[in-house]
């Protein structure tokens, strides 16, 4: 996908406006954050991966209700182990 756009001054800085089919195919919303670099002398903006929020109650609900705890769990430490 290729676009051709124009670098433009925005207060003491230059910026561009990313079409919305780029913003689309990155699959990036406003206010994400991408990062910016230079790569065989072209400039290359990738989308900065989200880190997943985890819930308890969620995680709790993926355990199968046959789930058997494992025996360095229930035992206490004989040496040095920490858990």
């Amino acid at each position: 996908m290729r676009s051709e756009v124009l670098i433009s001054k925005w207060g003491n800085s230059q910026g561009l406006r990313i079409p919305k089919s780029i913003i689309d195919a990155l699959q990036i919303n406003i206010g994400d954050k991408v990062r910016v670099f230079i790569e065989n002398n072209r400039v290359v903006i990738e989308p900065v991966k989200k880190k997943k929020v985890y819930n308890i109650d969620e995680l709790i609900a993926d355990i199968p209700v046959d789930y058997v705890k494992r025996e360095e769990l229930l035992t206490k430490p004989m040496g040095r182990e920490i858990w």
